[in-house]
């Protein structure tokens, strides 16, 4: 996965080596980080695109994301895609905790499905919150999953 900052900048190192070098310089700086993962998609024809984000929270001071972009030339139901955003942001998350754990970093993995039963993605909401839950992670939906639900969104090209 290619990942990159807001403003575009590409990130040339691993990205396990650049969110440690984060939580290093963050932690020195006397900032206490909170970090949030989270995936959102969209479909435009006969296309997929992705948008995963480690949104990083720094305690009363802001904070900032990277960004990672991948596309599929596969349609999915509406559930299937919900389900591969949190398989996208696990994947993520995955690779990171030990860091987190290593350094009393909290961490959270959000799901861009509604918990209003009224919406549609609400169909794939108790298979991502034990998906999450199952890994170990704290899981957050809709109103509360920023990282899926607003930073993430908003890359999608």
């Amino acid at each position: 996965m290619l990942w990159r900052t807001f403003d575009g900048q590409p990130i040339a190192e691993e990205i396990k080596a650049a969110v440690e070098n984060v939580i290093i310089t963050e932690t020195q700086n006397g900032k206490r980080l909170k970090v949030c993962i989270g995936t959102d998609s969209q479909q435009k024809g006969a296309d997929t695109e992705f948008a995963t984000v480690i949104v990083f929270l720094r305690e009363g001071a802001g904070g900032f994301m990277y960004i990672s972009n991948q596309k599929s030339q596969q349609l999915f139901s509406l559930k299937e895609r919900m389900l591969l955003e949190v398989a996208k942001s696990i994947e993520i998350a995955y690779e990171l905790c030990g860091l987190f754990t290593q350094y009393h970093v909290d961490m959270e993995v959000h799901a861009d499905i509604n918990t209003n039963p009224n919406f549609q993605s609400n169909v794939a909401l108790r298979d991502a919150m034990g998906y999450i839950l199952g890994m170990g992670f704290t899981f957050k939906a809709k109103p509360n999953a920023f990282a899926s639900s607003c930073c993430a969104d908003k890359m999608c090209n």
